[in-house]
Parts: structure tokens; sequence; C-alpha cells
């Protein structure tokens, strides 16, 4: 059976020792009253107990119970109810919320790392507080005063949720061509009418009311994307006081039948008229969307990275006590732990360097929207967009890597339901999908961040790490930033005159970037080693995994230079015929 116990030791020697976390808490006057290095230490080892010991060893109970739906109900595993009930007693719904509306007020530092532990434990599970998050986020800063008083504190206390409604079955991610409807009524509210996919937490039995977030149009709207609206859709509506009454005209049709997250409500819902309430402006509804997304984008990071470490976790664990093979040399007669094998060993050492290299960027990426949002640092808030699609995609991408190389690490019983790998492979493979497949954040890295500024915020990173190598040379990690910053230069000149060239190569231009921020991270956790209080077995593993990243794993990057310099040419002059 699968277990798991957060990596409290590599946590905290990122928020404190790498990024210095606490430093920053102390000049902002929202923050050093009530937040230092011990309440951050301890905040984390109580989110390490609750999801170690409570919920990630119902993981598998709740994969195998999923929800079901009956009459229009929802139905969860059994143990979420009081699992979720500990979640909101705890604060831990509201735990990044805004104190004026009753959230805790704590940095997105703090909270990626509780969000990783929470998606170890269950992916599933994590998606009915996540997806709650994310539209307090956008509603925190879109919404007028009046709403956000009347939602925010009863979606931080966790007393109600919320979802995400965009996708149409004809549409997917086009959005632009939509057909959910909003008709504006004489009191101010509009008559919702539409049918949504793939709503996660669209219906179910956790909260006694569940706020939509939905897009729709206008009846006098611009045609695609520019005339999208957003309009808020209680379950349930709400009086002044806050108190639910009657039931909305929105129900949930179906819920879908999936591969993995099986106990998360992915629903099929209908909007029959049913009544909302503008949130922000007419026809500006995408943006206002596009915060939560971006927000539950960075989610995704933490799913890929949640899901790989507790596969290490569990293939570490199987490597030590599975005997087969000899390579002691010892006794013919005795079986020696895989372990033992250069092959396992190589599996495990990928995964292990790319998870804490991962947890590292994680860490340094909510740094970001920590500076933008508490100091109004504006070049940090455009790092963070610059960096949110590479969080999305490339985080997701070798998560799922890491799920099937520490399944092949089990062999046959990484096959078997029993061992929890093959369950862990079902369930982070929706984070490469949804919030945007990894082809489209792509698409959205390679063209609206990097091409649209003339590469001005990727070469300001670009230049951060140069300035970091100059204090510290690594070689690997020189060479490969030059052969970068170069490419950069070419593929920016080739792209102003082959607008087929960045769609393209956007995949492996992401990839590429990946591989260096990673190698980035590397170079600042050595540094942070020389000044670091930890065991002598903590140093030296994390020195040699270190030198694992730059001898085994970054000379990808080359191949990857090689292939984003070749013509494109083919991928456009294939005939559809010839598919």
């Amino acid at each position: 059976m699968s277990q798991y116990q957060a990596p409290l030791t590599d946590m905290q020697f990122n928020l404190f020792d790498v990024w210095q976390a606490p430093k920053f808490w102390q000049q902002q006057v929202a923050l050093k009253e009530q937040l230092d290095q011990d309440t951050a230490a301890a905040i984390l080892e109580e989110a390490a107990k609750i999801t170690s010991e409570l919920i990630a060893p119902q993981a598998k109970l709740a994969d195998e119970q999923g929800v079901q739906l009956e009459n229009g109900l929802v139905t969860t595993p059994e143990h979420y109810k009081s699992c979720y009930q500990q979640l909101c007693d705890g604060g831990w719904t509201g735990l990044a919320g805004d104190v004026e509306f009753g959230g805790m007020g704590m940095p997105k530092t703090l909270a990626s790392l509780y969000e990783e532990m929470m998606c170890s434990a269950d992916i599933a599970f994590s998606l009915y507080s996540g997806l709650t998050a994310g539209a307090c986020v956008a509603l925190n800063q879109h919404a007028d005063q009046t709403t956000k008083a009347l939602y925010l504190p009863k979606l931080y206390s966790g007393e109600w949720s919320g979802t995400m409604c965009l996708t149409e079955a004809h549409a997917g991610s086009d959005l632009g061509i939509m057909r959910t409807q909003a008709v504006p009524m004489q009191d101010g509210s509009y008559r919702i009418s539409g049918s949504k996919i793939f709503i996660t937490a669209g219906e179910h039995d956790l909260t006694s009311n569940i706020i939509h977030l939905v897009l729709a149009k206008l009846p006098d709207a611009p045609a695609g994307s520019r005339g999208i609206s957003l309009f808020l859709v209680p379950k349930f509506m709400v009086d002044a006081q806050g108190n639910p009454g009657s039931r909305n005209a929105v129900t949930c049709g179906s819920v879908e039948h999936k591969m993995g997250i099986h106990a998360s409500a992915s629903c099929v819902m209908n909007f029959d008229g049913a009544i909302g309430y503008l949130i922000g402006e007419a026809n500006k509804g995408l943006a206002c969307m596009f915060t939560m997304m971006n927000y539950e984008r960075l989610a995704m990071g933490s799913q890929g990275l949640g899901a790989a470490e507790r596969a290490y976790q569990n293939a570490l664990s199987y490597a030590k006590d599975r005997l087969q093979g000899r390579t002691t040399g010892k006794d013919a007669n005795k079986a020696d732990p895989i372990l033992g094998h250069a092959d396992v060993r190589r599996m495990l050492l990928n995964i292990k360097a790319i998870n804490e290299a991962g947890r590292s960027f994680s860490v340094y990426v909510a740094q970001q929207l920590d500076q933008a949002k508490f100091a109004g640092d504006q070049k940090a808030e455009a790092r963070a967009n610059l960096l949110t699609p590479v969080t999305k995609a490339f985080m997701t991408d070798r998560g799922l890597d890491a799920c099937i190389t520490a399944q092949q690490v089990f062999g046959g019983h990484g096959y078997i339901q029993e061992w929890g790998m093959e369950q862990l492979v079902r369930d982070v493979r929706i984070a490469q999908i949804y919030e945007g497949t990894n082809g489209i954040q792509a698409l959205d890295f390679a063209v609206r961040k990097v091409a649209a500024d003339g590469g001005v915020a990727l070469k300001e990173l670009l230049s951060e790490i140069e300035s970091a190598l100059a204090i510290a040379p690594q070689a690997e990690l020189a060479a490969l930033l030059g052969q970068y910053q170069q490419l950069l230069t070419e593929l920016l000149a080739k792209a102003a005159q082959d607008a087929l060239l960045l769609p393209a190569i956007a995949c492996d231009l992401l990839d590429l970037t990946g591989y260096l921020l990673y190698g980035y991270m590397w170079h600042q956790n050595l540094l942070a080693l020389d000044t670091a209080k930890h065991s002598p077995e903590f140093i030296a593993a994390k020195r040699k995994t270190a030198r694992f990243y730059f001898e085994r794993i970054l000379p990808k990057a080359q191949g990857l230079i090689s292939l984003l310099r070749q013509p494109v040419a083919v991928i456009s002059e294939f005939e559809e015929g010839l598919f």
C-alpha cells in the first residue's frame, strides 16, 4: 500500500535557507507581526501531520469508492466529510486568504508547500479546497466590496466551496466560441443559460453551498473572446446576511467517468436561467477568470510534484526491501536488494534530482508572487507571469515521468493496484491536460510571454542566473546559459520572419527552459548548503544529487538545442491526406 511522509527537512531548507523567505516576511507590514521562521515551521509541521496521517492513508479507498450521482446529488467518499471538516477547523481552507474577510493571510511561499503536501496525500481530495482558493483569488481581485464581504468569509472558512466553469463540449479550450448566454434583468442580476463540462467539484456533499464562477456572453457581446463576461452563480441563493435560501436553477447533469482522480467530482453543469451576478466589467470576464486560472495552473505544478514525491518515497522503500539479483557477489544463493542495481539507482536519482529542483522552483515562483502582492514589485509580477506556463507544463510533464519511472522500479508489482503506483500514474495524468493542455502552455510561453516583449522578461531572468554564476561558478550551467542566450537571439530573429516557427518549437523551448531553470535551482541549493545548519547526511545527499543533475540530466538540454535549430517547414508542408 502506498504511504507518504511530508519531506519537511527539504521544504524547510528551501523556504528558509535557499530563498530565505523569513527575511522578506519581516520587511512587510502585513506579515511581520504574524509570521516568522518558527511559526512557519510549526505550520508546515501541522500540515505534514494532517496530510501524512489523516488524508494520505485513505487515498486508495477514495479511489475505489469514487463519487456517485443519484437524483442530481453527488456523494463523495464517506471519509472525505470528516477530513474536509478537519481542514476547515484548522483554517487550512483560508490559509492564504485575505485577513479582511477571515483568511489567514499567509504568503504563497508557505501555501505552495502545503499544496504540495495535499497533492501527495490525495490529488482528488485536494481539488475541492484548491478550486475554492482559486475562486477566492478571482473574487478578491475583481468583485466589488459588497460581493467580497458576502461570499469570501464563508469560502475561506470552507463552509462554502467554489468552482470555475469555462469549458463547453463543442468548444474545448476555444472559449471564444462558447454558447452560454447571460440575459440582463431589471434588478441588476442576469439569467445564465448553457452547459459546461469538466467542472471540478461542480456538485458534491462537502459544503452547504457551491459558488460557481461562470463565463458567459451578453446578448450584445462582441464576437470571440472579447465578448466574454464573468458571473457569480450560487447553487443556493444568498440573502444580504449570507444565509442560503432557495435552490438556483443550476444542476449536475452527469459526472465524468475518468482515468484517474475518481474521487474528484468532475461534472457536467447545466444552467437553466440560473440567477447570476456580474463580476468585474462586462465583456472583460476572460481577464478576470485568468486570475483564477493562473492560480490553478500553479497548483497543477504542485500536483505533478506532489504525485512524484509520493511515488519516489514508495519506490525507494520498495527498492530497499525487494530482494532480486546479486550486486555484492558475496553469496550466489542469496539475493540482494534491488537498490544495488545501477539501473534502479539511475531511476531513483532521476526522480530525486527532478523533484528537489521542482520544489525549489515552486517556492521561487511563489516568492515572485509574494513580492508582487506584498511589496508591489512589478518585475516580480512579470516574472511570475513568465514562469506560470513553465510551472504548469514542465512540472506536470516531469511529474508523470517520475510516477511512471517509480512504477518501473516496482516491476510487475507496479502494475498491480495494491501497491498504489498505478493510481499515482492515473491521477497525475490529468495535470498535463486541464487548465490548458501543456501544448497550450508552451504556446503561451513562447508567443505571449517571450516573443511578445522581445524576450525582455526572460532576459532579465537569464541575467539573474548570470549574476549568481559570477558569485559561485558552475561550469555545466554556465555553458548551457551561454548557449541558451545565443539560441534565444536566433529564435526571436527567425520568428519575426516566420510565423510558424514558435508554435512549432514551443514545447521544446519550454522543456529547454525548464532544464536550465532546474539547473539554476540546484546551483542555489548548493550555495545555500555553505551556511545551512542541517545534518551531514542531508548535506552530502544534496551535493551528490546536484552532481547527478549536472552530469546525468542537464546534458539532455544539448539535444533540445540541436532540435530547436532544425527547420520546421515539414510540419506545415505535410499534406492532410498523408496523415
